[in-house]
């Protein structure tokens, strides 16, 4: 079928599997091959935010439905925790462009936040897993998906360090503590921002980004730092910012740190914590 024949969705799909076949479909993949995120009989809600990564996520995990030889089943749903109408009307729009079948909830978590006195970012975040995690077990999943992707994983782990004092990835999946036997998976891990940033432009796409009535282009209130803007004062956007610079003199430097994440030398750390106990280099030294 010539490309003028073909209807947007159908272009869409197309550039995805031939155009972004490297950069976007294989990453993706391979990282659902590499840590096991989907097995056979699962039954996956893709959250959607409403923003680019997710609404890309959505796509791909419908795709590769259509072709894996792992059968599972698939939910898309979307929360509404206050958009203002126009940005719901976008995602509505969007779900319809991009054939996405979507299960929209609302909620009142941008009231109830509004409340919070200093930043809402950290308990928007945790009530909006929550609300996701309950939406997605009254539909019968066992797994959400999100869509962290490469730069939110290299991002948060500098975060850890350089501002929380501590050594901490964002893993490819989570078992929930909360809701028994849900688990958490991030597809989109190997999936750097810049090309799903190429995917939306070359198709003209615009995509909400917060939607917070507080913080509007927040990247800490979406759930993988949707927001385009660089310019913030954000410890996510400085971050941002550190990276580009670094990659100026170092091109692989994101590469560099999320390799890092997968080569550990435990016999060179300090102290480390598992399951809840500290432990320390000291423990063992002259065993």
């Amino acid at each position: 079928m010539r490309p003028e024949d073909m209807t947007p969705v159908q272009r869409i799909e197309r550039s995805i599997q031939k155009k972004y076949l490297k950069t976007i479909w294989n990453p993706f993949v391979g990282a659902i091959q590499q840590y096991q995120l989907i097995q056979s009989g699962d039954r996956i809600a893709a959250c959607v935010s409403g923003g680019k990564d997710s609404m890309l996520l959505a796509k791909l995990l419908q795709m590769l439905q259509r072709h894996s030889d792992v059968p599972f089943e698939l939910k898309m749903i979307c929360m509404d925790p206050g958009y203002r109408p126009e940005n719901r009307q976008k995602i509505e729009k969007n779900a319809a462009l991009l054939d996405l079948p979507l299960t929209i909830f609302s909620s009142e978590i941008f009231t109830v936040v509004q409340k919070v006195d200093g930043s809402p970012c950290y308990l928007c975040a945790r009530m909006r897993r929550g609300h996701l995690y309950k939406k997605a077990q009254e539909l019968g999943c066992n797994k959400i998906a999100l869509a962290h992707h490469f730069s939110d994983v290299v991002e948060t782990s500098l975060m850890g360090m350089l501002y929380g004092a501590q050594i901490q990835t964002m893993p490819p999946k989570l078992h929930s503590q909360n809701f028994v036997g849900m688990e958490l998976i991030r597809p989109l891990y190997c999936v750097h921002e810049d090309d799903v940033r190429a995917w939306m432009r070359s198709h003209q796409l615009e995509f909400i980004q917060c939607g917070c009535p507080l913080t509007e282009n927040c990247p800490e209130c979406s759930p993988s730092g949707e927001s385009e803007d660089e310019t913030g004062g954000s410890k996510r956007q400085e971050v941002k910012r550190l990276i580009r610079q670094l990659k100026r003199n170092h091109p692989n430097v994101e590469k560099c740190i999320f390799q890092s994440m997968h080569n550990v030398r435990l016999d060179t750390v300090l102290g480390y914590a598992y399951r809840g106990e500290k432990h320390s280099f000291l423990d063992d030294y002259d065993a």
